[in-house]
């Protein structure tokens, strides 16, 4: 069941306040599965950083964008895809793309909501009632992937 009155998941200017509050740790010690994803502002030029769950495989990750293309790092991606990911391991440059192909979405698909790491169980008491099993995170991370918009981040 998803949370009806939580501010921080009902809305793009309620997301932005969560990621800002998790940015400075993020930036220091991304948890496992998450990371800080840097994108350059399409009006002002400047670099603009924001905690995403991004899961890594190889030498891409997969991020997806639950507000679809209405969230500005979205946009910020669509105006110039060279992006930066720090998430365990470093910090990476890479180029994003949208993942259009239906075999590579599927593989994206397994990848993303199959993986279940510590801190996912508390993303998801943000999102959904009851208490967080892995059944309701990827179910979670599912309807995330079919609903919003999947990128691919090629890694350098």
């Amino acid at each position: 069941m998803e949370r009806k009155r939580n501010p921080f998941v009902r809305s793009l200017s309620g997301g932005r306040i969560l990621s800002a509050s998790q940015l400075p740790w993020f930036t220091v010690l991304p948890p496992r599965g998450f990371g800080v994803l840097t994108t350059i502002g399409r009006r002002t030029g400047k670099p603009r950083r924001k905690c995403v769950r991004a899961i890594r495989d190889g030498n891409r990750a997969y991020v997806v964008s639950i507000g679809g293309g209405r969230a500005a790092w979205m946009k910020n991606v669509w105006s110039d895809p060279n992006v930066r990911l720090r998430i365990r391991g470093g910090s990476f440059a890479g180029v994003a793309r949208e993942l259009t192909d239906p075999a590579a979405r599927e593989k994206a698909s397994r990848i993303y909501c199959g993986t279940v790491n510590p801190f996912d169980y508390v993303e998801c008491t943000m999102h959904r009632a009851g208490r967080p099993t892995r059944s309701k995170i990827q179910e979670l991370h599912r309807h995330w992937f079919e609903n919003g918009r999947a990128l691919v981040i090629d890694l350098g």
